[in-house]
């Protein structure tokens, strides 16, 4: 049913049979005849819900429901092979293709693999190993089970010459455009002098949990809808049509698999030059390819897989990147060659999932939460459900156009997902179990704390209060500026600054210099060493430097990397009130929006007094002037770039102490870097430092020796 479409009734009719297949037990019915009605239905039922999947983007039920129809599917083809159909959705290896992008064959087939939800199937998929090849002694690569958008890169002659999305499994999506684009995507490895003529490897595009954070905050500080998920945001953005926007969502491809190797004669390399899965990841990070054999590990027995699985249960919401589970693979290719495949997966290899993260539950109303710059975020109050081992009963619903576009009501039946450290969010509706009193969702046009009208700029997907005075607004203003990055003031935490505003002691950033420490010893668990704390961390934050002062005013579109910049032009930040927005401009990194933004902030007296005001409370708002604020230090006039995990420094306090050290921060590798800092796992940008040959590559206990420390 490619590109079918459903009428209202059947998509009722299969939203019914879905809750009648998930409620059945476990135990096959032994008639061919009830068996043969069973697999139909549950074939119709699987292929409605890829359709909801890949081509609407609207999931109606969780992937742990979608793999027990597809497990129990295949259990019953297992008991009743005759009855089997070859148009079975367990015959299918992937997605279905869009018709956005032209499709071309995969030079080998991009099999899925067996899903398991039990260390048992693991297990006896290990002695089926076992049993199949005669061996005692056999070795696993494990490794973290990506969850991004599944893609394909073929190389030719020593050139990146197409890269595939997953499609069919067959065929894929040609998207080498868009690829190319990836820092982590070698364009010209130099495979020949390995003997090696044509390549082709498989790998996930994915977008850092981290790097998604930042990504969304920009959005959201501009007003531009925010993304959903790390893994749809991966998949979707590989298929945009400008490949600058491509560029911009810091998408980055991990290889997990050569698929093909091949000389000049067309003579199979795999068996005979890379016979070891473990040794080829090696191999291709040397290459320059981004791989997982940083985060990989081997196992020969039962009890080592348990404790593998057992140690990635308890830490992935550490890894860098968001999984969804492990993948179990024979290690050796001649004996994965001998183990075969079906026409689905590979009997080499098994995935095992973790406790999903994926819920459904009622949405009961909506509140809306006025942001630091004034963005109004709708907040679906939810019925409390647990997702991946957590309540939740709240989640985000992004903004007004999300909203419309899911038809979501209070009332509805929602699906909820929770990934890593991303907040909560309602990722779809259950529109066939509306019960009709549910209610339209109408966003306010007044701010809910001020009650101020609401405004949305052009190009803009979020509603703001333009009312800077809003008392929500000055209470997110108050924790930003007292944060880590900026002022950074201890015993001042968020929960401590909605205290003392309750109290009526913290409205305004001035009131943070003016508190009243005697009765703060006297709050319920304060006490005098509290208030001493809170004290003393107030007049450290005095003597801070300018440029995290101006960032600490929370200046919409004006972030910390910005705020050194601009900082480098005047003594003081007052001086800014006196400037142009041309003037403005012009200084470089800058671009218009924030220009314009910064001139509109000093442009408001009140905002210029605020400034005034903690000068004359002992706030530093002056630095050196720009002719004499070129740094000196052992770093001085140097460039330094820090990669991998370092073992004893945050990698935020290792690039102040380079800055303060003289040094100028680089994005990237190239000829006119001075020093590349390498932790762990450091990756392609430590390879490339080699070949240039003009980066001095330091470990961290070296670039402390270079600073004296």
């Amino acid at each position: 049913m490619k590109n079918a479409v459903y009428t209202e009734a059947q998509k009722a009719k299969f939203i019914n049979d879905t809750k009648h297949l998930l409620s059945l037990g476990d135990d096959l019915p032994i008639d061919a005849a009830v068996a043969s009605e069973l697999m139909q239905q549950l074939g119709d039922v699987i292929r409605f819900h890829d359709h909801l999947y890949y081509l609407d983007a609207s999931p109606a039920i969780s992937d742990f429901e979608y793999d027990q129809l597809f497990r129990r599917l295949k259990a019953l083809e297992a008991e009743h092979p005759e009855l089997a159909s070859a148009d079975s959705p367990t015959q299918r290896i992937g997605e279905m293709l869009s018709e956005n992008f032209e499709s071309a064959p995969h030079l080998t087939p991009m099999l899925s693999l067996d899903n398991s939800y039990s260390e048992g199937d693991v297990l006896d998929f290990d002695r089926k190993v076992r049993a199949a090849t005669e061996l005692e002694d056999v070795k696993y690569l494990i490794e973290p089970k990506l969850d991004g958008g599944s893609i394909s890169l073929v190389y030719e002659n020593d050139r990146l010459t197409r890269a595939l999305t997953r499609g069919d499994g067959v065929m894929g999506e040609d998207v080498t455009v868009n690829l190319r684009q990836l820092r982590t995507i070698p364009l010209q490895p130099q495979l020949s002098q390995f003997g090696i003529a044509r390549m082709e490897v498989r790998g996930e595009v994915m977008i850092a949990k981290k790097a998604f954070a930042e990504i969304n905050a920009k959005r959201e500080e501009s007003g531009l809808a925010t993304l959903a998920n790390p893994r749809n945001s991966a998949a979707g953005s590989f298929r945009m049509k400008d490949p600058a926007e491509v560029r911009a969502r810091r998408l980055e491809c991990i290889i997990y698999h050569i698929s093909l190797a091949e000389d000049a004669a067309g003579n199979d390399l795999l068996e005979s030059k890379f016979n070891s899965r473990a040794e080829n990841l090696e191999w291709l990070q040397q290459q320059g390819f981004k791989t997982t054999i940083g985060s990989s590990a081997m196992a020969s027995t039962g009890g080592q897989i348990h404790g593998i699985i057992e140690n990635w249960e308890a830490r992935r919401d550490d890894y860098p990147y968001e999984i969804d589970g492990l993948v179990i693979k024979v290690d050796d290719i001649r004996l994965a060659e001998k183990l075969g495949s079906t026409s689905h997966h590979p009997r080499w290899a098994i995935a095992y999932k973790f406790t999903p993260r994926q819920a459904r539950t009622k949405l009961l109303r909506v509140d809306y939460q006025v942001g630091r710059t004034g963005n109004i975020g709708p907040v679906a109050k939810l019925e409390p459900v647990q997702v991946g081992g957590v309540t939740v009963s709240n989640a985000s619903l992004f903004n007004e156009d999300f909203i419309a576009q899911k038809d979501i009501r209070i009332g509805d039946t929602v699906m909820v997902e929770r990934a890593g450290d991303v907040i909560p969010y309602v990722s779809g509706v259950d529109i066939h179990a509306r019960k009709g009193d549910e209610e339209q969702i109408i966003f306010p046009a007044n701010c809910p704390v001020c009650t101020t009208k609401l405004e949305r700029p052009a190009g803009e997907a979020a509603w703001r209060c333009p009312n800077y005075a809003c008392p929500a607004q000055a209470l997110e203003r108050l924790i930003h500026f007292a944060k880590k990055d900026a002022m950074d003031i201890d015993g001042l935490g968020p929960a401590t600054i909605e205290r003392f505003n309750s109290q009526g002691w913290l409205e305004t950033l001035t009131d943070v210099y003016q508190l009243p420490y005697d009765k703060i010893a006297k709050l319920d668990g304060m006490g005098q060493k509290s208030a001493d704390r809170i004290r003393a961390g107030v007049e450290a934050s005095k003597k801070r430097s300018p440029n995290r002062l101006l960032f600490g005013l929370g200046i919409r579109y004006v972030g910390e990397t910005m705020s050194k910049a601009v900082m480098k032009h005047v003594t003081c930040i007052e001086e800014f009130a006196s400037w142009s927005k041309e003037a403005l401009e012009g200084i470089p990194d800058i671009g218009p929006r924030s220009a314009e933004s910064l001139f509109d902030w000093f442009q408001n007296k009140e905002h210029v007094k605020i400034l005034h005001d903690l000068k004359s409370l002992g706030v530093n708002t002056c630095g050196e002037s720009p002719a004499e604020s070129a740094p000196a230090g052992p770093l001085a006039g140097q460039t330094i770039l820090f990669t991998g995990t370092l073992a004893g420094l945050a990698r935020r306090d290792a690039e102040a102490m380079a800055e303060a050290a003289g040094g100028k921060l680089a994005s990237s590798v190239s000829a006119k870097l001075t020093y590349l800092v390498v932790g762990d796992e450091a990756g392609s940008k430590l390879e490339k430092a080699k070949k240039n040959g003009k980066t001095q590559i330091l470990t961290e206990a070296e670039f402390l020796a270079l600073l004296g420390k």
